[in-house]
């Protein structure tokens, strides 16, 4: 039975103070039971001596300091797990809120879990589609991999998240495919947009979908990763399903974290944000990946909106260390209607080159995919210069290059929510639009390729 405590000594907004504690660990779950019989549940944040400090998951409206009793439930945060979570929703504390039962757990895990030993890792290398081709085509995503989506506020970063729940998969394989998707923060017309997304296609048997809401408290935000990578840990390692992880949005887990941080009264770092954030965000990050001898794996998409557009923003700058590559959304390519806005240029899939070639994609992948990059390269500075210096002053080649630049976003990048395209397909557009060009400047694609492929 565990101990109760009437030695509340203060109570400050989400923070309240137990004196003459006893074997309290930190992280360590509590409840607190109000004078008429209401139960509200906290977190030990700080130990010191016989005090604990606590944060309440809920307001603390109605706590009397001497009629209230504390409990310490001798356990951190916990995710009783299921193969019956699939096609669930769940809040961010893991309670179902989709009307349907409670799940019977296999077993229960501690959320905190921990990052994968860097010598039981195996190397990612197998191509992930995800029918979106400015992402398959040009910066591939491969299994196992950390590829976040770097957004800005306004942009419709939400529909591409669903897009890619829907749409992804792994070819070439029947081994079982899940996608687990945990929303921060957002707004309850955008969490009912992605159920009602994923339950008009389908895709709803296969996810797992954790949602804490904008007015629900900062420390549920801090959990519901956590609890999302331990269900998607579980169905990896324990179940051998290949699972998508998509965690949107990071920014908002960063102000929660940001927000406790200055509840504790500690010492800020880089725009107010605590000093350890960066190990924080790893401690997410690093539960990804694939595991030898076994079959299943995590793939993690963290999406964040970065503050003010900037680039060197703590959230985006910290996430890009830690991962591997960046899809970035373009407020520009947005307002001339592409969509997806993937600004490709400036993206980067740092392990692309291992998913891509004979037997994971096509052959030709690695040569069409740096023939783009250069033409369409050169089609933005050619189009820049014509509005500078009109199209009298461009050369012929240089006007042809940006007819290409146009027609690449038209066509390759812009290809709206709804449409699923096969990397062949994708593959056979690229070459489409190749086939623009004269050929004598396709300099980076072998003739092997040239004679198979291009014009026809």
């Amino acid at each position: 039975m565990p101990k109760e405590y009437r030695t509340i000594q203060e109570v400050a907004g989400p923070l309240m103070l137990v004196h003459g504690v006893e074997n309290v660990a930190y992280d360590e779950l509590g409840e607190i039971e109000l004078a008429d019989g209401e139960i509200r549940r906290c977190k030990v944040l700080e130990i010191n001596g016989e005090d604990a400090l606590v944060q309440l998951f809920e307001n603390s409206t109605g706590i009397n300091l001497s009629n209230s009793k504390v409990r310490f439930l001798g356990r951190s945060m916990e995710l009783g797990v299921s193969e019956d979570m699939l096609g669930r929703v769940f809040d961010g504390l893991g309670r179902p809120i989709d009307g349907g039962p409670e799940i019977l757990p296999d077993e229960r895990r501690d959320i905190n879990g921990l990052p994968m030993n860097p010598a039981a890792r195996n190397y990612p290398s197998e191509f992930i589609q995800t029918g979106i081709s400015a992402i398959d085509g040009l910066n591939t995503l491969v299994r196992g991999q950390k590829l976040p989506i770097f957004s800005a506020s306004g942009l419709p970063h939400s529909q591409l998240a669903a897009q890619i729940a829907r749409q992804a998969k792994v070819r070439g394989t029947d081994e079982p495919f899940a996608v687990v998707f945990a929303a921060m923060g957002i707004t309850f017309e955008e969490a009912n947009f992605f159920t009602e997304s994923f339950k008009e296609t389908g895709a709803i048997d296969r996810t797992v979908l954790f949602i804490n809401l904008a007015n629900d408290p900062a420390v549920e935000r801090i959990a519901t990763p956590r609890m999302a990578l331990t269900a998607a840990e579980y169905l990896a390692f324990e179940k051998n399903m290949h699972v998508l992880v998509i965690l949107t949005d990071i920014t908002n887990y960063a102000d929660a974290l940001r927000e406790v941080s200055a509840a504790r009264k500690e010492v800020p770092g880089r725009r107010g944000y605590p000093g350890y954030m960066y190990t924080d965000l790893a401690t997410l990050y690093e539960r990804a990946g694939r595991q030898k001898g076994k079959n299943g794996s995590i793939t993690m998409i963290p999406i964040l909106t970065m503050p003010e557009d900037d680039k060197t923003h703590p959230i985006p700058d910290l996430t890009g260390y830690i991962t591997e590559g960046q899809i970035i959304l373009s407020r520009e390519l947005y307002r001339k209607g592409v969509t997806p806005p993937i600004d490709v240029l400036p993206s980067l899939s740092r392990l692309k080159d291992k998913g891509t070639g004979e037997g994971k994609t096509r052959g030709d992948h690695a040569s069409t995919m740096n023939q783009l990059f250069a033409a369409y390269s050169r089609g933005k500075d050619a189009k820049e210069l014509m509005t500078i210096l009109g199209e009298s002053a461009l050369s012929d080649i240089d006007i042809i290059y940006a007819k290409f630049a146009e027609a690449f976003e038209k066509e390759y990048v812009s290809q709206g929510y709804g449409t699923d395209r096969s990397i062949e397909e994708t593959l056979a557009i690229g070459w489409k639009l190749l086939s623009i060009l004269p050929r004598a400047e396709l300099k980076r694609i072998d003739d092997k390729w040239l004679d198979m492929y291009y014009g026809k």
